[in-house]
């Protein structure tokens, strides 16, 4: 007989599992060293800037509340799972299904135990880390002494605790939902609760802790309607016209919503004797009287109050609370101090008219940012790695004790012109840095229509570089390299490219970073946390990486002090200026809350988006408060940055403070300089006017009627998008003298884009912020609105343009100007209270149509009244518009216009170098210009008249002037 040993059952290879152990340790391992390199590099940002509270008050916040969260779900969920088990019946007579149930999940009963309070736990931590924000400003929120008009509450309770409040109740409300239902799913699976034959049946232990946890989650809901009272406050009105309750709010709807959370307690008191005495149909008879009464009371009594008091007495009863809604919103967005003035316009023009406003017609800004930007480039580019924004910003400076405005921008790098040459040497170690600014006059042209340069070329030569210890060169701007390597030890032969030098710039001027810009690479392991930031393994192995080696990165103004300053929203228009010898990009920064009671509510993407800023993004869009609480500054050699209280009185920024207690310096700290330099801010500014076009009025009544209403006027170059407010130096019929001002109009306004384009209103607000250390101009902020006559008829911009436009004179000259290659540019249109009225004020530029574009300022266009006058300066337009004489001089009163259109077009330079000067033209040139002028003019009076004959004279007589022009040199 012959036996076979049965086979040796298989078992897993020990060394498999040890590879698959040691495998899986080493990612794991991988993947927490590439988490701690991100978080080591911020470390050494933060670090090296002096703002490492910031990120470390973040870190530790986020812990915190990650570990309150999860504890916070975790131990509830698990503990109402421990007690469903363990008060389960033991001889429970279950049914094959349940059986069957029990046999699948008692083999994983202990993780699922475990696991489930730990699924939840990490979803309910990382939704309270995301909350940190609003856990430490309720922690640190401040009074405000202000107080809302229907509770009495201070408004820093609205802003602060409510928000935090509210988070918690709906944290609180979603644990013991959670709850609710792993007590229901145990209970069933284990027999304490049963379901059968028309029947629940439910243990004692089962009925009280489901009963409790009833009555807890009904608690939660009476605080939450508690809550829901308050927030009425910040909510749009059953109306729709206001933010905050009204009649119908404050009588139905609040009062509703106070019944419905007392008889939440009562309901919740109920499941509670359940719990004791074990009788279900009191709590849920009470429960679902609970739902009728909040359709009954919430929405059914508030609508026939609505319906039958409100609508047919709608202002006798809502008076009250849009004078609320008025005041606060008034309040809120910091209109409150507005100075309005009836202004009846002038509207015939006379000689002399404007000689008491000498101060501000000198100094009319004729030079268009937003146009002359190709014409900067030109000039001054000279290298293609150089580059200048596009529009340019606008500054002021103080030059032999007068205010002079200016265009500004500083040349920067475009590492995507270097082409082949943009390998990681070159973009990573030689070019790190652009060099100069470049600022000229507003308010002044050359005879070739060029900008008169205060500060330009390479090396920086003017005003501006003649100071004691300027430093030109900019490592930090809106558009540096993603990073760069800079600093050598002493001795070692520069490898910085600084700026092109020698004879037509055929040599290079090399320089070494000697600042402290960035986190230092002088350790092997920190290269190696950047070579993984990078990604790039050159930054680990390249010989230019020494031990004095810094890496700069994040270098944009905006976003260094986005991340310093994270609970700020930042105006859209960083600006560079000269400060104290150095150039610093100053930047806005604006606190917001959307939860300041009975203000309204914008939409702070609509109210910002212009033609200059089309596509603005925010964290928080729909703001019902606003603070321009903080003036940032950024040196753009070292990227240090300085945070400056400016609005010491805002409470959201005082809260902020004390969360970083040491980052914000106060305003006292501000160098005189430095203040003369700071600016109200454009998009504050574009709010403030989107609020005013409602509520530039001050009672209710006005308010609710609405027959009044305004807007901002469309820019008339460019009719899908909103005027952009503008700076200029000028003076309200009210004030003293002239000063740094922005302004914007107003049009009525209307649906269907059916507004009439007359002006209603002229809103300006003082921008000077005064020469003094530390010390704001008392003016600086000010709100001044001219309320236009309503009798006295105003063109507004989109009427001005169209006259411009339809003139028969000035559209002979543009054609005229058009002739070859050319085309015509409109520059802004600026609107001045000059002359007792309204002054238009747009230059006309010209550039090629191909080839390299130099915008050129050729002509001005003014209007006052129905006169308008178009004329090679401002100096003549103005005098032709008041009667030969307009009693000033503008800033280009001494310019000798060079008579001709545009040169033709001509390649780009490849050397620096200045532009070669264009030819003036001859007498013979004038003369052929002007009979083709006259020419056109006979044209269209003959096509206009039907004399044909005339017409065809004239039309062989402009083709001769236009072939005498081209023969002379004209495009």
């Amino acid at each position: 007989m012959t036996t076979t040993s049965s086979p040796t059952p298989a078992t897993p290879s020990r060394s498999r599992r040890v590879i698959a152990i040691t495998l899986a340790i080493i990612a794991a391992l991988v993947v927490a060293f590439f988490v701690f390199a991100s978080l080591y590099a911020d470390w050494l940002w933060y670090e090296q800037l002096g703002f490492s509270e910031v990120l470390l008050t973040q870190w530790v916040a986020r812990v915190i509340m990650f570990a309150i969260g999860f504890l916070g779900m975790a131990v509830p969920v698990w503990l109402s799972i421990q007690l469903a088990y363990r008060l389960r019946p033991v001889y429970a007579r279950l049914s094959s299904q349940l059986d069957r149930y029990q046999e699948v999940v008692e083999p994983l009963r202990r993780l699922a135990m475990w696991g489930i309070p730990i699924f939840f736990g990490f979803f309910a931590g990382f939704a309270a880390s995301a909350q940190w924000e609003t856990t430490w400003l309720w922690f640190n929120g401040v009074a405000t002494d202000t107080v809302d008009p229907e509770f009495g509450l201070d408004t820093g309770f609205y802003m602060f605790a409510m928000p935090f409040w509210s988070a918690l109740v709906g944290f609180a409300s979603a644990v013991l939902l959670v709850c609710l239902l792993v007590t229901a799913l145990v209970s069933y699976l284990y027999g304490s609760v049963r379901i059968g034959q028309r029947e629940l049946r439910i243990s004692k232990s089962a009925r009280i802790q489901l009963a409790v946890i009833a009555g807890l989650y009904l608690l939660v809901q009476g605080v939450s309607l508690w809550l829901d009272r308050f927030k009425t406050l910040v909510e749009s009105g059953a109306d729709g016209r206001i933010t905050g309750p009204g009649y119908t709010g404050v009588n139905a709807i609040i009062p509703g919503q106070t019944i419905l959370a007392f008889a939440a307690v009562i309901v919740a008191i109920l499941f509670f004797v359940t719990a004791i005495i074990g009788r279900w149909r009191y709590p849920l008879i009470a429960t679902a009287l609970l739902v009728v009464s909040a359709i009954v009371v919430g929405v059914g009594y508030p609508w026939v109050v609505n319906t039958f008091q409100v609508q047919p007495n709608r202002f006798t009863l809502e008076e009250e609370y849009y004078q609320r809604n008025v005041d606060m919103t008034h309040e809120a967005y910091g209109v409150a101090g507005l100075e309005q003035q009836d202004f009846t316009a002038v509207t015939d023009v006379e000689a002399g008219q404007l000689r008491d406003d000498a101060a501000t017609t000198a100094q009319v800004r004729i030079m268009d940012p937003a146009i002359i930007s190709p014409n900067i480039r030109q000039l001054e580019q000279y290298r293609s790695y150089y580059q200048f924004a596009d529009p340019l910003d606008v500054d002021r400076y103080e030059i032999d004790g007068v205010s002079q405005d200016t265009i500004v921008s500083v040349r920067e790098l475009n590492l995507d012109q270097l082409g082949n040459a943009a390998d990681w040497q070159n973009s990573a170690v030689v070019y790190t840095h652009g060099y100069g600014i470049v600022a000229a006059k507003g308010n002044d042209r050359t005879g070739e229509g060029d900008p008169v340069f205060l500060e330009r070329g390479i090396p920086a030569a003017g005003f501006l570089s003649d100071q004691e210890d300027f430093q030109p060169r900019v490592y930090f701007g809106e558009f540096s390299p993603p990073y760069s390597i800079v600093g050598a030890p002493e001795g070692a032969d520069p490898v910085e490219l600084d700026y092109p030098s020698g004879e037509d710039g055929s040599g290079e001027t090399k320089t070494t970073f000697d600042g402290d810009g960035g986190p230092s690479l002088g350790s092997v392991f920190n290269r190696l946390i950047y070579a993984l930031k990078f990604q790039a393994e050159q930054i680990l192995f390249s010989d230019y990486v020494n031990e004095e080696s810094q890496i700069l990165y994040d270098r944009n103004p905006r976003d260094r002090v986005q991340k310093v300053a994270p609970y700020l929203t930042l105006d859209n228009d960083a600006y560079p200026s000269v400060v104290d010898g150095r150039v610093v990009w100053i930047v806005d920064g604006y606190t917001l809350s959307s939860n300041y009671p009975y203000s309204s509510t914008v939409s702070l993407t609509s109210a910002i988006s212009d033609s200059s800023n089309p596509a603005p993004r925010f964290a928080l869009d729909d703001i019902n408060y606003i603070r321009n609480s903080v003036k940032a500054t950024v040196d753009a050699y070292d990227g240090s940055v300085t945070l400056y209280a400016w609005d010491e009185e805002d409470p959201v920024l005082q809260s902020w403070q004390k969360v970083y207690p040491s980052t914000i310096k106060p305003i006292d700290d501000m160098s005189a300089e430095l203040m003369s330099h700071v600016r109200y801010p454009t998009d504050l500014f574009k709010v403030q006017r989107t609020i005013l076009g409602v509520y530039h009025v001050d009672d209710a009544r006005s308010f609710y009627q609405s027959d009044n209403r305004w807007q901002t006027p469309a820019d008339p170059q460019e009719e899908t998008q909103l005027q952009p407010p503008y700076y200029l130096t000028m003076q309200m019929p009210d004030q003293d003298e002239p000063t740094y001002s922005m302004f914007t109009s107003f049009i009525p306004a209307a649906t269907a884009g059916n507004a009439r384009n007359v002006l209603m209103g002229y809103l300006a607000v003082d921008s000077n912020a005064g020469s003094e250390a530390g010390v704001k101009s008392e003016d600086y902020g000010k709100l001044r609105m001219l309320v236009i006559d309503a009798d006295t008829t105003v063109p507004g911009p989109g009427q001005v343009q169209n006259t411009f436009n339809s003139d028969p004179l000035v559209s002979s000259q543009i054609n005229l100007l058009k002739q070859g290659q050319s085309e015509v540019l409109n520059g802004n249109l600026l609107t001045l209270p000059v002359g007792g009225g309204l002054l238009y004020v747009q230059p006309v530029f010209v550039q090629s149509s191909a080839g390299t574009k130099l915008p050129k300022l050729q002509k001005v266009l003014v209007s006052f009244g129905d006169d308008i006058a178009f004329e090679d300066t401002l100096n003549e337009a103005l005098d032709t518009l008041f009667g030969g004489d307009s009693g000033v001089d503008a800033g280009d009163s001494d310019v000798q216009p060079t008579p001709g259109a545009t040169p033709a077009p001509t390649p780009a330079p490849t050397e620096p170098g200045e532009p070669a000067e264009p030819t003036a033209p001859t007498d013979e040139y004038q003369a052929a210009l002007q009979e083709a002028q006259q020419a056109m003019l006979e044209r269209q009076a003959a096509l206009e008249a039907g004399d044909w004959a005339a017409y065809g004279e004239a039309d062989e007589r402009l083709t001769a002037a236009v072939d005498k022009l081209i023969e002379l040199g004209a495009p």
